[in-house]
């Protein structure tokens, strides 16, 4: 399969006309700024600090008694009061161990989605919180959990749940950078699917994070919208409006007029590594959009003098990996899902660029 020529997709541009290397921070402001403003809605800015209790810690046997588990539970004052949410941590016993964020669909995901030993057997330590305990996926007029302890200005940008999930792990992160045996250096946030969004939004936000990786993550998450087979903007408000702001809604049908497409998404965690992965029958996703957000996002590690997408020139065939820039990519053969194979690629990967 031959990628579609991006300059047919007339896809809103990432640079300004002109632009040198320098120029890149305030860009990545306006950008910001822009995906705030019509797709995700504002955050808050960072509380004024992240309180921390231990709930719970196992040492010894846990882990094949490689590491310990620590359930701890973070609190952060808003403007209705503390709120608070559980995360769970596995930490390998080492020094300077690099750390996964995982954004999870469960509690504590052991299997299914997360195969926590084989990732501390290749060195990395692990913090997971679900999504729900943050606040829930579903559509409950912003009343759960740190929904509801923000007013809303009901002017079209306040934010959605992926925004309110990104902020959470910023708040994980916040924790982390407490822990002596991890290396503050190589913390990642990752995701799947509505998750993936989300890895790439909080990455996208928040530079303490030293690289971020989408799996599936498809429309609204790193998949160009412009020209996308699958789900578009109209199938995902409609399903799940609140994941948004309620600008997002305007492109309804009007996707070529949208002032942003999802490769600058990609582009904001420029200079830092940014990880893509695809399923081959995850059309509804779009994988083929996903590789094209990839490409175009190259042009912004080119401006600041590092190799972006390593390619030849064509569409990946299923099981081929791309490692050899900072934007990392792999298409999976097989359906919407995060398997084994994914992260131990998401690890390959940032061993060669997280070093």
């Amino acid at each position: 399969m031959i990628y579609k020529d991006l300059a047919k997709l007339e896809l809103p541009p990432i640079l300004k006309p002109g632009s040198e290397a320098k120029d890149w921070p305030q860009r990545r402001k306006e950008l910001i700024e822009l995906f705030s403003r019509e797709e995700y809605g504002f955050s808050p800015p960072p509380p004024s600090f992240t309180g921390s209790k231990v709930l719970k810690s196992e040492t010894g046997n846990s882990w094949a008694g490689k590491a310990e588990y620590r359930e701890v539970e973070l609190t952060v004052p808003t403007p209705k009061g503390d709120f608070s949410f559980p995360v769970d941590f596995v930490l390998p016993y080492s020094e300077n161990v690099p750390l996964i964020i995982y954004l999870s669909f469960t509690k504590y995901p052991i299997g299914k989605y997360c195969p926590i030993e084989e990732l501390i057997d290749g060195g990395y330590a692990l913090a997971t919180f679900c999504y729900d305990d943050v606040t829930e996926d579903k559509e409950d007029d912003f009343s759960s959990g740190l929904a509801a302890m923000f007013e809303r200005r009901n002017d079209g940008t306040d934010w959605g749940k992926i925004s309110m999930w990104a902020w959470a792990a910023s708040r994980v992160m916040d924790y982390a950078l407490t822990l002596d045996s991890i290396d503050k250096k190589r913390i990642f946030c990752a995701g799947h699917s509505r998750l993936g969004k989300t890895a790439l939004w909080c990455g996208a936000q928040d530079e303490r994070f030293a690289a971020a990786v989408s799996n599936n993550s498809g429309c609204s998450g790193a998949a160009v919208t412009r020209e996308k087979t699958g789900e578009r903007v109209e199938h995902i408000t409609k399903s799940f409006p609140y994941w948004f702001c309620v600008n997002y809604k305007k492109y309804i049908g009007k996707e070529e007029t949208m002032p942003f497409d999802q490769h600058q998404l990609v582009a904001l965690l420029a200079p830092r590594p940014v990880y893509v992965a695809s399923a081959s029958e995850d059309l509804w996703a779009g994988p083929e959009s996903e590789f094209l957000s990839c490409l175009a996002a190259d042009e912004v590690y080119k401006l600041l003098g590092l190799e972006g997408l390593s390619h030849d020139g064509r569409y990946p065939e299923p099981g081929e990996f791309l490692h050899g820039g900072n934007i990392g990519y792999h298409l999976r053969s097989g359906p919407h899902f995060l398997s084994r194979y994914d992260w131990q690629m998401f690890m390959r990967f940032m061993d060669k660029h997280l070093l």
